[in-house]
């Protein structure tokens, strides 16, 4: 507070002393300091006033939190005892529904429990009366059907061993004859296979015989020509290499004479 009035005083000195500056050209020192005292005090009343309000507001402010407390409290106080009486009013019905529910729960299973037993009752006995109706008709069906089948599978049988007797008689015969038929065409087949190898075996000895004897005289006729060949060769190289090694010889000993003279 004490900040603030000094500044406020300080502010008030240069303004009067602006002022003074710019309407007058006197200046006096004791309408400053009487500005500055009037600016002082009109201060301290304005903050005087000003915490006045200040503290009435507080006062004020305290008083109606005090009172805001009062009143949260009581309203909470009331609310709480009201909730508790509304719990206590819901669990007393809550309560007696539940009896209320249960009894009626009970009684329903009691009797849904004898009309469950008493269908369940009347449905055994239809269903055993049904099933031995039934088993009854099936047995009857059943031997019904057995005979039938067993006199069906013996005409069956029949019919089928006749079937199987003829066509194994069939089956015989064509047998025997087929027999017949390939061994007498096997044996006709063996001789002329026999006589055709026979004449094959004779042509082909004949043709070798005849084949021997040519290759031998074509043989005989090729070394006898080959050898006079060969001698009238042997003859002809050693009278050539006869020949040569004379002239040679001649030669080197005219070579051998002309170098003996020349040296």
């Amino acid at each position: 507070m004490k900040k603030i009035i000094l500044t406020s005083i300080a502010v008030a000195a240069l303004l009067s002393n602006a002022h003074a500056e710019n309407n007058s050209s006197d200046f006096s020192f004791s309408e400053m300091f009487k500005d500055m005292k009037e600016a002082a005090v009109s201060f301290s009343s304005d903050a005087k006033d000003t915490v006045i309000s200040m503290k009435d507001g507080a006062v004020e402010t305290s008083k109606s939190a005090e009172r805001t407390v009062t009143s949260v409290s009581t309203d909470a106080k009331d609310t709480t005892l009201k909730a508790s009486d509304d719990m206590k009013v819901m669990e007393v019905a809550t309560t007696g529904d539940a009896k209320t529910v249960v009894t009626a729960v009970s009684t329903d299973t009691k009797d849904s429990i004898q009309n469950t037993t008493k269908d369940l009752k009347d449905t055994t006995t239809v269903a055993s009366t049904d099933i031995k109706d039934t088993t009854t008709a099936l047995s009857s069906d059943a031997t019904d059907s057995v005979k039938t089948v067993s006199n069906d599978t013996t005409a069956s049988v029949k019919t089928v061993s006749s079937d199987l007797n003829t066509t194994m008689n069939t089956i015989s015969t064509d047998g025997a004859s087929s027999v017949k038929t390939v061994s007498t065409d096997t044996r006709d087949s063996v001789k002329t296979v026999s006589t055709d190898t026979k004449d094959s075996v004779n042509t082909v000895a004949t043709s070798a015989n005849d084949s021997v004897k040519t290759a031998s005289n074509d043989s005989s006729a090729s070394v006898k020509s080959i050898n006079d060949n060969a001698a009238d060769s042997v003859k002809t190289v050693s009278t050539d290499v006869k020949s040569s090694v004379e002239t040679v010889s001649t030669n080197a000993n005219d070579s051998t004479k002309t170098i003996s003279n020349n040296n």
